[in-house]
């Protein structure tokens, strides 16, 4: 696959005709322990957005708007790196993650394991979510918005 034009656009670095609905999946990692966080989707805006920002920008499907992460709960994801995937229509971000990345208050969202056909958790919870969220509407669940 060859390389796309420079524009003077950075989003043209993700290819957004592949996604539905002009969404891209990302995903979060934890820069320095590899450690996956969290899978969400991107639109044009929430790229540009995370791109300016340093900061994690995420497109809620449910709410049909940007979701700054950590905005409500103020678990932030300070960007250190945003990579494509050899399609360039998957984003990976290279994060620093403050507090959990889960809005059930676990580090990563993928804090249940499939054992023998049951789901186990696997984690401790660092924060109660009730906590976090008692002063607004709740983050919604990665896999789901």
């Amino acid at each position: 696959m060859t390389e796309p034009e420079p524009t003077d656009d950075p989003c043209d670095v993700a290819d957004f005709s592949r996604g539905v609905d002009g969404l891209l999946p990302v995903i979060a990692q934890d820069a320095t322990s590899q450690r996956v966080l969290m899978m969400a989707w991107m639109n044009r805006e929430a790229l540009r957005e995370t791109l300016e920002s340093g900061q994690a920008v995420y497109y809620s499907r449910s709410r049909q708007a940007l979701w700054r992460k950590g905005e409500t709960s103020g678990h932030r994801q300070r960007v250190r790196e945003v990579r494509l995937d050899c399609d360039r229509d998957t984003i990976l971000l290279l994060v620093d993650q403050v507090g959990a990345a889960c809005h059930e208050g676990y580090q990563s969202c993928f804090f249940r394991r499939v054992d023998e056909g049951r789901l186990q958790i696997v984690e401790e919870r660092l924060v109660d979510p009730a906590a976090v969220y008692a002063r607004a509407t709740p983050e919604p669940h990665r896999s789901k918005s």
